[in-house]
């Protein structure tokens, strides 16, 4: 094994079943070398009673041993522990039963008398395998773990700024405040934080504080005892038993009543729960990620919301920007959710619906944004999304003032006013890319971009974008 992994103790678990001492101490010498961790068993009995409480990595087990054969064993052990490797050890005569073993699951197999070199060869073989298994399960848990972040999309500053604070509270268990409008991905940020961490493993449960039935909710939270209620038929263990080790994600804490915030709180101070109907509590270790849309901190000074509860949950609180003030980042997810709603496929936008996109402030946020391009996606042509795919509230706009028919491609902003850059860059962005389209046409691309010669010519000037001569004489 590699030496970080030596250094962690994460040696290979080596187990040899043999019902001769002389074979188990020769299989002992050869595994130490290797660096294994060495265990030994003189039958195959003894060696599921071991596999009930241990997990090696490696078998080396005989084919022929009295009261269970290597072939009734190792269909045994395959049950108990599937990704072991097992490999037998047979005489001459019986090659082709050892061919059967493989069949079954067996890693390969190996004569007796065999020499050392022949046994550390086949060690050093299995090793591998394990070694690659290992790998591939570490890369798909790592795939797995970056597709809870996959969502969070931009690279505006202030979706950064929420990144590197993901970054930083992964691997703590601090509680942790996330405040944001709804629809803008406040349950993806907490999955991001617990998935990204040591903790990734463990479950993750979230709950809707909001859709909870209020007669209901201490039931749900902290579980029951049978009979404790009409329909209790049953005891149940609740969502926070459920996070037991793990993280719980509390949406919209508070619209939690004043009553449940206050058992809420003990919850957290004690690390119990007590199920309704019971006498008995019991204790949880979970890491609390809430949420909210609300400002608590106005709610509480108003006496809406407890106090002590507040600044139990708001250890670290986590602000996420609205999509109106991060709209550098539309274009970013806009591909994002075409690439989810149209996997493979090359869907273009017209500038139209980009300008349209671009100007809209998004009340709903990226959950809005998401919706909006799944309803393009199914009522569109699947090669280009058209305005007339988009939702009626962003259509409208086209009926105002700063709408598309007119002379900016984008909102028209006063001069006393300080310039949006992120708002400009997606403009010069998409001047540029037009042309690049168009060869430089000038005429068709202001047809495209839909503004006036007078309008393309200062926009040209305003971003520096240098034009042909063919481009200039089409014009």
């Amino acid at each position: 094994m590699s030496e970080d992994l030596q250094s962690k103790d994460l040696r290979v678990r080596f187990l040899i079943v043999d019902d001769h001492p002389s074979i188990r101490k020769l299989c002992v010498t050869v595994g130490a070398s290797l660096g294994f961790d060495c265990k030994e068993a003189e039958s195959a009995e003894a060696a599921l009673a071991f596999l009930e409480n241990e997990a090696p990595d490696i078998v080396l087990a005989d084919l022929m041993m009295p009261n269970m054969t290597g072939l009734e064993f190792l269909p045994r052990v395959k049950q108990l522990l599937p990704r072991v490797e097992i490999a037998i050890m047979t005489g001459h005569g019986s090659i082709e039963t050892a061919v059967q073993a493989m069949k079954l699951g067996a890693y390969d197999y190996i004569t007796k008398p065999f020499r050392i070199e022949e046994l550390k060869l086949l060690l050093q073989r299995m090793e591998e395998k394990i070694r690659l298994v290992a790998e591939n399960q570490f890369l798909r848990d790592r795939v797995n773990a970056d597709m809870e972040l996959s969502g969070i999309v931009g690279s505006s500053s202030k979706i950064q700024d929420v990144l590197r604070m993901v970054a930083r509270l992964k691997d703590t268990r601090t509680p942790v405040l996330i405040a944001g409008e709804s629809g803008t991905g406040k349950e993806l940020v907490a999955r991001a934080i617990h998935f990204r961490g040591p903790f990734a493993k463990r479950p993750f449960v979230a709950v809707d504080c909001g859709s909870l039935v209020p007669t209901l909710i201490e039931s749900e939270l902290f579980g029951y005892e049978k009979g404790a209620f009409t329909g209790a038929n049953r005891s149940k263990e609740g969502l926070f038993q459920t996070a037991n080790g793990g993280t719980i994600f509390l949406d919209e804490i508070g619209e939690l009543s004043m009553e449940m915030q206050a058992k809420m709180l003990r919850v957290l101070q004690e690390k119990e729960v007590r199920p309704v109907g019971s006498n008995v509590k019991s204790k949880v270790d979970v890491r609390v990620i809430a949420a909210t849309n609300r400002d608590l901190e106005s709610a509480y000074k108003e006496g809406k919301f407890r106090k002590d509860l507040y600044f139990r949950l708001n250890v670290v609180t986590l602000h996420l920007p609205p999509l109106r003030e991060r709209k550098s980042d539309i274009q970013a997810l806009v591909h994002y959710f075409l690439d989810k709603f149209a996997p493979g496929k090359m869907i273009a936008i017209t500038p139209a619906a980009n300008k349209c996109m671009l100007q809209y402030d998004w009340p709903g946020n990226v959950r809005e944004l998401e919706n909006c391009m799944e309803r393009a996606v199914a009522l569109g042509s699947q090669q280009t999304i058209e305005l007339e795919d988009l939702p009626p509230a962003l259509r409208s706009l086209t009926e105002s003032g700063v709408a598309l028919g007119v002379d900016e491609p984008f909102p028209s902003r006063s001069e006393s006013h300080a310039p949006d850059s992120d708002l400009e860059e997606l403009e010069r962005a998409t001047i540029q890319r037009v042309f690049e389209q168009v060869n430089g046409d000038k005429a068709l691309a202001r047809k495209m971009l839909g503004i006036s010669r007078a309008t393309l010519y200062r926009k040209l000037k305003r971003y520096n974008i240098a034009m042909s001569k063919r481009a200039s004489a089409a014009s």
